[in-house]
């Protein structure tokens, strides 16, 4: 909305500063923190009212109970408020004429809706069902990861090739190959931060070194003398995106206020898959889909773990951790809560000043 000003600079000079991207993104920032610092405590206070509260108890593996049962009860679904701000700030902030802001903002309401109905599900059915069955949500990030895919495929402003790290002139064309690879980031991405969300604070801070990161990669990417001094594609209009992920970046903080040890509130598969979709689909956007991975290590690591999990017991019916996603194996040998946590965020902003050092390692 205030971007709108800008064009009215003629009638008043002042008007011009909602013209740059830097500005707009640091207000939309500024805006989703202190509107989660505002509205959390009368939201914590209403999920209280209406009993929204987690249920840590695992019958799959009752040695985590000791470390979960002081959680018993917290506030969930506190990704409402997350994702609320977000489009709030975006709405207030960004061009909303914007393709690439249009479709991110829809891929975050699509999967805060799909992860409100998995809570939903968690809560009114306890004991019966720990939220909508997995080939269910797999179903509908598929479709959305093949939606975006498809936009960018079919439409000639944008680009199917994968830009290489490491290599300033070799990228990887798919062609058409590129929808089910956009679904796999959907996918991949939504569920990854998912996993990672056992932990008071661990997702939510690793979200925010992600975010911080992929907007200094858009605003890079949409600018031409940027983009081209430092051979990377040149996307026009993708800096648009820095301010979405300054106002990621503005709602991780806000919400970290609540969710560090001891949580406040948990930010629920609400908050979790919306906001692992919508990082990747930014990465997408801006083809820094191979950079994720670095980026995003902390996510890919805890991905993965899972995955040798699940393959190494029906294979080899042996488990590599004691159980997965790897910060409860940590928990289990004996690593203390917090540890785990601030050692996760800071490989979280190694990884981010790795991922930014590649663009001169080309």
């Amino acid at each position: 909305m205030f971007y709108y000003l800008s064009q009215l600079r003629d009638v008043f000079f002042g008007f011009n500063i909602f013209r740059y991207i830097t500005f707009r993104a640091a207000m939309a920032g500024l805006t989703t923190f202190i509107l989660c610092l505002v509205l959390a405590p009368w939201f914590i206070r209403k999920l209280k009212k209406f009993k929204i509260r987690e249920i840590t108890k695992r019958e799959d593996c009752p040695d985590l109970d000791q470390f979960q049962h002081s959680k018993q009860g917290t506030p969930t679904m506190g990704g409402i408020f997350i994702i609320g701000t977000i489009l709030v700030a975006t709405l207030l902030w960004a061009n909303l004429s914007n393709p690439y802001v249009l479709l991110t903002m829809f891929t975050c309401v699509y999967l805060a809706v799909l992860g409100g109905i998995d809570d939903y599900v968690k809560l009114t059915h306890q004991g019966s069902r720990r939220g909508l069955s997995k080939r269910t949500k797999l179903l509908w990030e598929i479709l959305l990861g093949c939606f975006i895919g498809s936009y960018v495929y079919f439409n000639p402003a944008t680009l199917t090739t994968l830009d290489v790290p490491f290599f300033k002139e070799f990228a990887m064309d798919l062609g058409i190959l590129y929808i089910p690879f956009a679904a796999l980031i959907v996918v991949g991405t939504s569920n990854a931060v998912n996993l990672t969300d056992g932990l008071d604070g661990l997702a939510i801070g690793s979200v925010l070194m992600v975010s911080l990161t992929l907007a200094i990669l858009s605003y890079l990417t949409g600018h031409a003398q940027f983009s081209g001094y430092l051979f990377i594609p040149f996307i026009p209009g993708a800096g648009e995106l820095s301010v979405v992920c300054a106002a990621i970046l503005g709602a991780s903080l806000g919400f970290l206020w609540f969710n560090c040890p001891p949580a406040c509130v948990f930010m629920g598969d609400t908050g979790s898959l919306s906001l692992g979709g919508t990082l990747g689909i930014i990465a997408v956007l801006i083809k820094k889909e191979l950079l994720l991975v670095i980026m995003g290590g902390v996510f890919v690591a805890e991905a993965l773990s899972v995955i040798i999990q699940v393959i190494s017991f029906r294979v080899f019916h042996k488990r590599v951790f004691k159980m997965s996603p790897l910060h409860h194996h940590l928990q289990l040998s004996g690593w203390h809560e917090s540890q785990i946590i601030i050692r996760f965020w800071i490989i979280a902003i190694v990884l981010a000043i790795v991922t930014l050092m590649t663009l001169k390692i080309r």
